[in-house]
């Protein structure tokens, strides 16, 4: 990127999208901090978790850097994402490493059809911020696939616990965008 792109203007709704991005990937980290800070090394699926937690960490990186370079600003919600995720992590991880599974596999689903909607919005406009949400998305969808494959279905009250992450996940992306 050069110097000038760096600095220039961009719109409302690019920063918006930035900062509900980095927002969500910010959540997602906290939320696998809860669940291995509960299963530590005993879980069946702590490796897989790991192996989540750290590109959530890349991702997020990625959208601390375009707010950074773009002038944008994070959500003034982040103290609360910081406690609610780890607490969704924590507690789901407590019900059973199933549900741990569940709750990656509530919040993909909804977070693919978050990314896949921002890229028909963005098309040719943005093509950096849409490789980024492409490489996010993608990664997410491998994330749900490995949830699935981990008896995520298998959660005591599976439809339960997975409609209600799904509607906390579309509130958070709704407040995340505005505030």
């Amino acid at each position: 990127m050069t110097k000038g792109a760096m600095t220039r203007p961009i719109s409302d709704r690019i920063q918006r999208m930035i900062r509900v991005d980095q927002a969500g990937e910010f959540g997602a980290v906290r939320i696998y901090a809860g669940q291995l800070a509960v299963m530590g090394d005993r879980g069946p699926n702590t490796d897989k978790i790991r192996e989540m937690a750290a590109q959530e960490a890349d991702h997020r990186a990625w959208f601390d850097r375009l707010i950074v370079e773009r002038g944008g600003r994070p959500t003034a919600l982040h103290p609360i994402w910081n406690v609610a995720g780890f607490a969704l992590g924590a507690a789901t991880a407590l019900i059973s490493p199933t549900a741990a599974m569940a709750c990656t596999a509530a919040i993909e689903t909804e977070i693919d059809k978050h990314y896949t909607q921002q890229l028909a919005e963005l098309g040719d406009e943005d093509p950096e911020l849409a490789g980024l949400i492409t490489k996010a998305r993608d990664d997410e969808r491998e994330h749900l696939d490995t949830a699935m494959a981990a008896g995520a279905e298998r959660a005591p009250a599976y439809p339960l616990l997975s409609g209600a992450i799904r509607l906390g996940c579309r509130l958070a992306i709704r407040l995340s965008e505005r505030i």
